[in-house]
């Protein structure tokens, strides 16, 4: 079993190569619904915004095009990612900086930013509750949050080269997390952390990334990424062999392209005002 760091249990599939090529498809999916939801918010002006485990920077960049007045911090645990940000988009200037930080322990004052952010990110932290604390600490009163929570009991497909989608994601994925210590199904369990955490109005939107709405080749190069990073860890983590996790991945990426076949992910997005 690889050796896991207990700030960052996820820490070798996030610092893969294919998590660049993960978030990159997730980003081309997910965005455009995404930033509809943004444009809802009201906000504008000179805001501060922080992004919070920003991978490579791919939607701290399009916040700043989408608030070009505001002023961004994207901070993530792996060097290898905050370099390829940095070098990625030294174009928008200094009103956009990467940081080294940590969601669980964020070395930033109390109530300095109007808008917190944070995507993909819960699912592999091994305390999504103090790291929604953290992110609330950071919210300036009457600031907003906006949190993209996964849920992997919230894809769905049709059988298909006769394996069942839901064994990938209930007996793969979702007992990979219980392993390493991380939470799964974050996606509706978020809602409870932010109550406690005294956010209010808040309020839950879905991207749906599917056959019908979706580009089946984005969506497929996707689940490319994610086999080719996590199957190996399943195999070592959990009952699934890694060649058996590879045969479910395999079997959805063909439904994925099969245009006679529907595959559908639900993405949670939860906000709300501190």
């Amino acid at each position: 079993m690889r050796e896991r760091d207990a700030r960052n249990p996820q820490h070798p599939e996030m610092a893969d190569e294919s998590m660049v090529r993960t978030l990159a498809a997730q980003a081309e999916l997910i965005w455009p619904q995404e930033a509809e939801l943004f444009r809802g918010y009201g906000l504008a002006g000179g805001l501060e915004i922080l992004d919070a485990g920003c991978g490579p920077g791919e939607i701290t960049a399009r916040l700043a095009e989408l608030y070009p007045e505001a002023r961004l911090v994207g901070v993530d645990l792996l060097d290898v990612h905050l370099d390829e940000a940095r070098r990625r988009y030294v174009r928008i200037g200094d009103r956009l900086r990467f940081a080294f930080g940590d969601v669980l322990a964020l070395s930033l004052p109390d109530a300095s930013f109007d808008l917190v952010v944070s995507r993909h990110v819960l699912q592999s932290v091994p305390d999504a509750e103090r790291a929604i604390r953290e992110l609330v600490r950071v919210t300036k009163p009457g600031g907003r949050l906006h949190l993209l929570c996964e849920d992997y009991h919230m894809i769905h497909a049709e059988p298909a080269a006769g394996l069942d989608p839901d064994v990938l994601w209930s007996s793969g994925a979702i007992r990979f997390g219980d392993a390493v210590g991380t939470d799964l199904r974050i996606g509706r369990n978020a809602y409870g952390h932010l109550r406690r955490a005294g956010v209010r109005d808040l309020r839950v939107d879905y991207a749906v990334v599917d056959t019908v709405r979706s580009d089946r080749e984005t969506f497929a190069r996707m689940m490319e990424a994610w086999r080719d990073g996590f199957c190996a860890s399943i195999g070592t983590e959990t009952d699934l062999t890694e060649s058996e996790a590879r045969a479910h991945f395999d079997a959805l990426i063909a439904s994925i392209r099969d245009p006679d076949r529907y595959v559908c992910w639900h993405v949670p997005i939860w906000s709300g005002v501190r």
